[in-house]
């Protein structure tokens, strides 16, 4: 049992976190170190023998596995599945087609914000950056526009939704219903998109012809067969509407037979993204041992790393947790009348000093865990907000110390300067919209 005083577990606390940012940004060190040796700098600053520490690391790394391993290792086969047979690129001109050239610019972030849900931004953003291109070449419009249009739709999701890491880790530390995340976050989602389509359209305009003319390479197309519309769209969209199912047959457990108990288990997380692989394999044509095998192989490659900074993640958390951090700040501060200020809060500073979304929120959430009750946030409304709100505070203020921001800047040939005004000021007014519109929501449910 730990018996440090506050002050010790706070100045052990920010230490921790301090080591976090250092580590990362300035060191380059891998999320998943970086967070293993702030485990143990805030557990011996807490005075816990280093055999509980040790203890605490396993039980958080392996709770956290448990519950988000095979959510991540499948959102991240549809993802690569998607770009693979070429579902994305047809989801892209139905869009388009839909919406019109005219509006080639709302079309694009529109599309990011569909292709967004199952595909991480980046490789989202690498996918359709060919298509960014020949749009601003068609219609004239500025590629900085295109650029941060496109960015922003995907953004948006990536920050909000699951299978996505941050968020998916957020909703398991927290406890969080799945479904109703992706319903309410995806209502948070669509004005963080419009604000960055706005944004985009108005202040890109100031820079027409900064786009660097250096060579960007577009990625390989492996497989040259286009699936049909509703084809490409089923494997986004049914897990999506199976899961959202699901947590309101959940709600009414006296129907737990028949239909309703198929709906269940098909809207279990785990099926319905199987299921989304399932129908993504279905759009590819004359698969080939060694074509599915490497992309599998992908999929597992990139599933795993994002898994060791999720378990770090769970890990810190379980020593925080420990450290009876919310016990001493519910004594001391009046946090309840912060409420979901302080997880928006807390997100934002940690995404701004280092960078990733993904850490950010995952350190976020280890923090705010054992804060819930003195927020005044211990119930499941209060912890779905509190995830939310988390998420809007992992979209401020992306710039030059996150990779997405380079992935846009290398991908569209566009310089520092628009990057910084047009894009990293976009992603602050998608945080504070966000916020607002999590805040609205607080008063409904």
């Amino acid at each position: 049992m730990v018996t440090a005083s506050l002050a010790q577990v706070i100045i052990s606390l920010v230490a921790g976190i301090a080591l976090i940012i250092l580590l990362t940004t300035k060191y380059r060190v891998h999320a998943f170190f970086a967070l293993l040796l702030a485990c143990f700098v805030v557990g011996i600053g807490v005075q816990m023998a280093p055999a509980n520490i040790i203890t605490a690391v396993k039980e958080g790394f392996g709770n956290i596995m448990r519950s988000l391993g095979l959510i991540i290792v499948l959102g991240t086969t549809l993802g690569i599945l998607l770009e693979h047979t070429g579902s994305t690129r047809v989801m892209a001109a139905f869009i388009l087609k839909k919406v019109g050239e005219r509006h080639a610019t709302l079309a694009l972030s529109i599309t990011g914000f569909v292709v967004g849900l199952p595909i991480f931004c980046d490789s989202g953003y690498i996918v359709l950056s060919g298509l960014n291109k020949s749009l601003s070449k068609r219609t004239g419009i500025s590629i900085v526009v295109m650029s941060i249009a496109l960015a922003t739709g995907l953004y948006s999701v990536h920050c909000l939704l699951p299978p996505h890491p941050g968020a998916t880790a957020a909703a398991g530390t927290i406890g969080v219903d799945f479904g109703k995340l992706i319903l309410i976050g995806i209502v948070v989602a669509i004005p963080a998109m419009l604000v960055g389509y706005w944004w985009a359209s108005y202040a890109g305009k100031k820079f027409e012809n900064l786009a660097n003319e250096q060579e960007t390479t577009e990625p390989e197309q492996t497989n040259t067969y286009k699936p049909s519309v509703l084809n490409s769209f089923l494997p986004v969209l049914l897990p999506i509407v199976l899961i959202a199912i699901n947590s309101f047959v959940g709600m009414d457990n006296a129907k737990s037979v028949g239909w309703y108990k198929v709906l269940s288990v098909l809207g279990d997380p785990v099926i319905a993204l199987s299921i989304g692989v399932l129908l993504a394999l279905m759009n590819g044509r004359n698969w080939k041992q060694n074509i599915l095998s490497k992309l599998l192989t992908e999929a597992a490659d990139k599933a795993g790393a994002i898994l060791v900074i999720i378990g770090g993640g769970g890990a810190f958390g379980a020593v925080l947790a420990a450290t009876n951090l919310g016990q001493h700040f519910g004594k001391a501060v009046p946090l309840e009348t912060i409420g979901i200020l302080f997880p928006f809060l807390l997100t934002f500073i940690l995404k701004t000093a280092q960078g990733s979304s993904t850490v950010a929120i995952i350190t976020a959430s280890a923090i705010v865990l054992p804060l819930l009750p003195a927020l005044g946030l211990n119930t499941d409304s209060g912890k779905l907000l509190c995830v939310l709100s988390m998420g809007a505070g992992s979209m401020m203020i992306s710039h030059a110390n996150d990779a997405y921001f380079w992935v846009i800047a290398k991908f569209s040939g566009l310089e520092m300067k628009p990057m910084l005004r047009v894009y990293s000021i976009s992603t602050l007014l998608m945080g504070l919209v966000s916020m607002g519109m999590i805040y609205i929501i607080s008063f409904l449910l």
